[in-house]
């Protein structure tokens, strides 16, 4: 058990608007395999021989295959308790967002109703060609699918030498900005412009609370860090925040 700073419970009974910045150690905990790290999919797999626009264009088959794959995983997997202890705090607060790097879709299965995809959504898709979106399950029985306009079809994810979408990252700004409480959970915090949001944080007066497996280079800007597994540490916050709500 993780002793909880009982500084971080008043501040957090005192907070209106809270935000949780998450990575990929979240979904990890969920069996998602990370990218970085001793096990992470970049030591296996070269990240520009399938997460770009030019290697999508140049072998659409390997890139969708590889996609499916992840796409298969991910649908078998479950949100954890980190997901759901998240989930749980909207019950608490009015304000409550989630701005998160992953992909998986996992904080709206688990109940997150304010999210921030900053690196889209693989449950979405859309057409190079006409933009036009399919979020339906694609039929692979014929090849790559197709739009009704001869455009291929992609996943709705963020590929390196992408802009990040400008909707999504500027509601996350503008949550992080105005944030009492900033959780960094689950994340190296070294993939930019995703990370600015913590200094925007910081720098907008925010308390920022590291939640991460060891250290990383924004534990010195964290004023509580807590290192251990994600689910773990948010359900014991949220634990004793529910028991000073009774005393």
């Amino acid at each position: 058990m993780i002793k909880i700073d009982r500084e971080l419970i008043e501040t957090l009974r005192k907070s209106e608007s809270i935000v949780f910045f998450t990575g990929a150690g979240v979904s990890a905990e969920s069996g998602i395999p990370t990218f970085r790290g001793k096990d992470g999919i970049w030591n296996k797999l070269k990240p520009e021989e399938v997460a770009n626009f030019d290697a999508f264009i140049k072998n659409p088959e390997m890139v969708w295959e590889w996609y499916n794959h992840r796409k298969k995983i991910i649908q078998e997997s479950r949100p954890n308790q980190a997901h759901l202890s998240i989930a749980e705090l909207q019950n608490y607060f009015s304000d409550v967002a989630v701005v998160t790097q992953n992909i998986d879709n996992l904080h709206k299965r688990a109940g997150s109703e304010k999210i921030f995809e900053l690196h889209g959504n693989i449950e979405r898709n859309f057409c190079i060609q006409c933009k036009k979106f399919f979020n339906e399950e694609l039929d692979f029985s014929n090849g790559i699918p197709k739009c009704d306009c001869g455009g291929l079809i992609r996943p709705d994810v963020v590929w390196f030498g992408e802009y990040l979408p400008e909707e999504q990252f500027k509601g996350g700004e503008k949550a992080a900005m105005n944030s009492d409480l900033f959780f960094v959970v689950g994340t190296s915090a070294v993939v930019y412009p995703a990370a600015e949001l913590i200094y925007t944080a910081k720098f907008s007066g925010a308390t920022i609370v590291e939640i991460n497996i060891e250290e990383t280079e924004i534990s010195s800007m964290a004023k509580y860090s807590y290192f251990g597994k994600a689910g773990d540490i948010l359900m014991e916050i949220l634990g004793e925040f529910k028991l000073s709500k009774n005393l």
